[in-house]
């Protein structure tokens, strides 16, 4: 049976230069490297596939992974008679003998997707002096930088070394997300990354010997998960029905800090579900809501409170209390299943008591006049689960104040924020985030009476949590 010649000739008049590099490249295993070379369009492509007898007559399914990893599902319909479903159902059940796109292979091909021009930028001037400069042109791309590697013998499905250092200095999540792919290929022996490794640039002693470094989170889900916002403003009637409450002013600049949340985890993959000025029966009520669902196809789940409180509870808009541990014990093991193993984070803008943290007068960070105090929440031990992947953090240390502009929001969720948005990127991971936000909180100053801040990390992660931005 002869080859589909008319298909194949009209499926690679519709590949670009982009594409025919893509799928050069994920045939490496199959086609030598010096005929791959030699292709310069998708027809001679698939003459060379033929040649090696992974393209054959009533067997298109090579083909039909390539387009399918490319990410021309439309040629598959249009001119294969197959669908995503098929392609899928086929990677899924391999057949023996079949060829196949190695995982290390097509996994390479994913981070050259995703990779920024600012992180391929980083990847040629840590490489100058171990490539040729010729193949390091602003035009090179990260296939050509992966080839190349791969052809000095600085790169192999057995040698991920170098990758993993660059990795390191460039964006760690990068790596992150081969790691945990790797692993869910069974792909573990590919992991080969021991830093007494011969060849390839020396880099800082930040680059650590990978066996001294916690696991991270499995996180490349989209959506990772939700991110519940609880947004308390108009206290209104708290003042008016609970003897007790009549202090509560309304929390202007909350909604400073609702924007600033929903942005950075909107950009983080997270599917945003936001409340405003809810009572205490509704608090519980959406928080249970939110527990019910089924998370089993998420990655992480994050819940922001914004609302007054005092000694371990948080106030609903109508005077009555919320116990913090009501709305972190809902997520365990026991009670949401789905979100077993999986990272549950709290952020609590919240005072924990009344007192107020005096500090030395040092240059104000801002000449704000109207920073007015919050008193919300204190926290206590039992306000975190005690078992394993949770994170709580809270705006302030048990017994003292935070503090609020109604104009900018709070110091807390705005330098959280910030850092979030600055350091996921970079490949950070929650917890030195979280110092970094604790150093710069604490660095503030009130105008009153200099008055001061420091929030309190607290968790049971087990792992490293780590947000990637791509």
């Amino acid at each position: 049976m002869e080859l589909p010649r008319g298909r194949l000739l009209a499926v690679s008049e519709e590949l670009d230069a982009a594409e025919l590099a893509a799928m050069k490249f994920l045939s490496l295993e199959h086609v030598p490297r010096k005929r791959l070379e030699a292709v310069r369009s998708a027809h001679e492509l698939f003459e060379a596939l033929q040649e090696k007898g992974v393209l054959e007559a009533g067997n298109l399914a090579f083909l039909r992974e390539l387009l399918y990893r490319v990410g021309r599902i439309d040629l598959l319909a249009a001119h294969l008679g197959s669908s995503r479903e098929q392609v899928e159902t086929e990677l899924r059940v391999p057949q023996p003998g079949r060829a196949r796109v190695p995982p290390y292979r097509y996994l390479l091909f994913q981070l050259s997707e995703d990779i920024t021009k600012d992180e391929l930028m980083s990847f040629k001037l840590y490489l100058d002096g171990e490539l040729p400069k010729s193949k390091l042109t602003p035009e090179t791309t990260m296939l050509d930088i992966f080839t190349e590697m791969e052809k000095k013998g600085l790169l192999g499905k057995d040698n991920l070394s170098m990758l993993k250092r660059l990795c390191d200095e460039i964006n760690i999540s990068l790596w992150n997300r081969i790691e945990n792919e790797l692993n869910l290929y069974g792909q573990e022996e590919m992991l080969i990354t021991e830093r007494g490794s011969t060849g390839g640039p020396e880099f800082p002693d930040s680059c650590n010997d990978s066996s001294q470094q916690p696991e991270a989170y499995k996180m490349t889900s989209r959506p990772r998960g939700v991110c519940l916002i609880l947004n308390n403003h108009n206290f209104a009637k708290a003042r008016e029905g609970v003897l007790e409450c009549k202090h509560l002013k309304d929390r202007n600049g909350t909604d400073m800090d609702a924007a600033a949340l929903r942005n950075v985890f909107r950009n983080l993959h997270f599917r945003i579900e936001e409340h405003r000025d809810l009572t205490a029966e509704e608090i519980c009520k959406t928080v249970d809501d939110v527990r019910r669902e089924d998370h089993g196809d998420k990655d992480c789940f994050v819940c922001c409170v914004l609302s007054h409180g005092k000694k371990g509870i948080i106030y609903g808009v109508d005077g009555q209390e919320v116990p913090i541990w009501k709305l972190t014990i809902p997520f365990t093991v026991q009670n949401c299943n789905s979100l077993a193993g999986k990272p549950k984070v709290f952020f609590i803008q919240a005072c924990q008591g009344v007192n107020s943290h005096k500090g030395v007068t040092i240059e104000a960070d801002s000449n704000e006049q109207d920073s007015s105090v919050e008193r919300d929440a204190r926290f206590q031990l039992d306000c975190i689960p005690a078992e394993e992947d949770f994170l709580l953090g809270m705006a302030t240390l048990q017994d003292y104040v935070s503090y609020r502009s109604p104009r900018e929001g709070t110091w807390y969720i705005q330098a959280l924020c910030q850092h979030l948005e600055s350091s996921c990127p970079r490949g950070k991971d929650i917890l030195t985030i979280l110092t970094e936000v604790n150093h710069e909180v604490s660095r503030k100053t009130g105008d009153r009476n200099a008055e001061k801040q420091m929030p309190q990390p607290s968790c049971t992660l087990i792992k490293k949590l780590i947000f990637p931005v791509n």
